[in-house]
């Protein structure tokens, strides 16, 4: 079983920087690297996830911020944007929202933020919390 989700930069940095195995964001990430979940990106993506991993205050070592990065380019779907008219407090999420809508196009896909206010309220927006039930549910309903 797996499902497509575009990892929004507070998930992933959260993950990183956590202390706890068992945070949800740990959590869904590990489910990334696992192949459970399958990441959807962009190069504009790509480039959000190294410039704010990149950010001195997080301390996270070059090593880790490019094996991250190698990760989701080996592994994740590239997508071209599916271009939206919502409108977003920041700008830059704009590229995860409209990502997530082309894959949806096809396949059941998902968008995990830390931040769903940021966000058009959408039942494919979600927390880690949220998509780790899902993966459960979806786990379930394949046993």
């Amino acid at each position: 079983m797996s499902c497509f989700a575009v990892i929004d930069t507070n998930v992933l940095l959260s993950a990183l920087l956590s202390k706890r195995p068992d945070a949800a964001t740990v959590r869904v990430m590990n489910a990334v690297f696992d192949g459970t979940i399958i990441p959807l990106c962009h190069e504009d993506v790509l480039s959000e996830y190294k410039d704010v991993l990149s950010r001195p205050k997080f301390h996270l070592s070059a090593s880790a911020i490019e094996g991250v990065l190698r990760f989701f380019s080996q592994f994740g779907l590239r997508l071209t944007p599916k271009a939206s008219n919502e409108s977003f407090p920041d700008a830059d999420d704009r590229i995860f929202y409209e990502i997530v809508l082309e894959k949806r196009e096809t396949d059941e896909a998902y968008l995990v933020t830390g931040n769903v206010r940021h966000f058009p309220v959408k039942r494919f927006v979600v927390t880690p919390a949220e998509m780790l039930a899902l993966l459960e549910q979806m786990d379930a309903e394949q046993h």
